[in-house]
């Protein structure tokens, strides 16, 4: 499955030259991991983000937003943003910011 490269590519610009992100291919996408968890990613034209079980239902609130079900069984503490309710620059930062705190909360692998 193919993935937005434009949409990788600004999450990648959002996440500067942070030396605690790595980028790795899952999900048939890419995702982008934070001390070697997983804070967000692209799965074909779509954010994925890492929100913790806690913060599910705030996040299921907003605009675009659903919750991950790859295999039919739906991922309490992640959740898929459409790339259209990402279009802007601002909005597409405060999802990466969530995921990345929710990352940085667990250990680090």
């Amino acid at each position: 499955m193919a993935y937005d490269e434009g949409l990788a590519e600004r999450i990648r610009e959002q996440l500067g030259a942070d030396p605690d992100i790595a980028e790795k291919r899952m999900f048939g996408g890419i995702a982008f991991l934070y001390r070697g968890n997983m804070a967000v990613g692209v799965t074909g034209d779509d954010l994925m983000v890492r929100v913790g079980p806690d913060a599910t239902d705030a996040a299921l609130a907003r605009p675009g937003a659903r919750l991950f079900d790859m295999t039919g069984r739906p991922m309490r503490g992640w959740v898929v943003v459409a790339g259209s309710a990402v279009a802007e620059d601002d909005v597409l930062g405060e999802w990466i910011d969530e995921g990345r705190a929710f990352a940085a909360g667990l250990p680090p692998k």
